[in-house]
């Protein structure tokens, strides 16, 4: 017997179609105009091919800040999502603690991006911050204004801990969906701990975590506020990710050509990436 399809669905989700076509599509159509085009100012342009395409192409300095951004993302990912699947299953699942883990773990993502960056600013100066005079007071030579090592220490341990609550939080919903049957029949089997996340608690939050690995990449990828108060980029060009360089190519030098370029190219690298991801993670599962 054929299921009756209601079509007047659609009709709810236009208004979230036409919202997202308004505030990604014509922005992006309008980054692909400027990287086909030159300026030299007035508003007038005049067509330049894949000139821009070619350029940022062939640029160590494009190379050198994707190369940056990459091994910060990665370093992001292979942190923060056992350190938040490790926390998950170390939180209550039940009783009056269960609140009070779940607002703290949510209290980091309600702070505002630049707020975050001040933060930690404040909280690494080697002088008067409580993290860089400790350091220092330890022995620890630790100079996040002056060396590339320091800078990235304090970037990376910024962002575990601005966004490891999202995948504490994404992985403990994935833990408490879990039936106590499972449990009961593994106990009954005389499983341990290690089998019963091997072969129970990961398999199960298999989806879960898919969204747990891909918004933490994503917004590795594009981050900026955070680094740039921090840092700035510096020391010299050691923390400038590619979302840094953007900017100042965009805004700073006023290329708008090679900076939409730019863009377009980490564009489509972030969404064949990402699409590797799921394909990887999602691989044998039931539709």
């Amino acid at each position: 017997m054929n299921k009756t399809e209601n079509q007047k669905a659609w009709f709810f989700v236009l208004p979230v179609v036409l919202l997202v076509a308004f505030n990604a599509l014509i922005p992006l159509m309008t980054v692909v105009n400027y990287s086909v085009q030159e300026t030299f100012g007035d508003n007038v342009f005049f067509w330049s091919g894949v000139r821009w395409f070619e350029d940022i192409l062939n640029s160590d300095r494009f190379h050198a800040a994707l190369m940056r951004q990459l091994g910060f993302t990665f370093s992001i990912l292979i942190i923060e999502v056992p350190l938040g699947v490790a926390i998950a299953l170390a939180m209550p699942r039940k009783g009056p603690w269960v609140s009070v883990c779940l607002v703290l773990m949510a209290l980091p993502l309600l702070i505002p991006f630049n707020v975050v960056g001040a933060i930690w600013n404040i909280f690494a100066l080697p002088d008067i911050g409580l993290l860089g005079y400790t350091l220092n007071w330890l022995g620890i030579d630790y100079n996040f204004t002056r060396q590339p090592v320091s800078a990235w220490a304090t970037l990376i341990a910024m962002d575990v801990w601005h966004w490891t609550s999202l995948v504490v939080l994404l992985a403990y919903a994935g833990l408490v969906s879990i039936p106590d049957a499972f449990y009961q029949a593994a106990k009954i089997d005389g499983a341990g701990s290690w089998s019963v996340f091997r072969y129970i608690q990961l398999p199960k939050m298999k989806r879960v975590l898919t969204i747990a690995i891909l918004l933490p990449f994503m917004d590795s990828s594009n981050i900026y506020t955070e680094p740039f108060v921090l840092t700035g980029g510096g020391p010299g060009n050691a923390t400038t990710l590619l979302s840094i360089d953007l900017v100042k190519l965009a805004l700073g030098q006023f290329d708008l050509g090679p900076a939409a370029a730019m863009s377009l190219i980490y564009f489509l690298i972030i969404l064949a990436m990402s699409w590797i991801f799921y394909t990887l993670m999602m691989r044998g599962e039931q539709q």
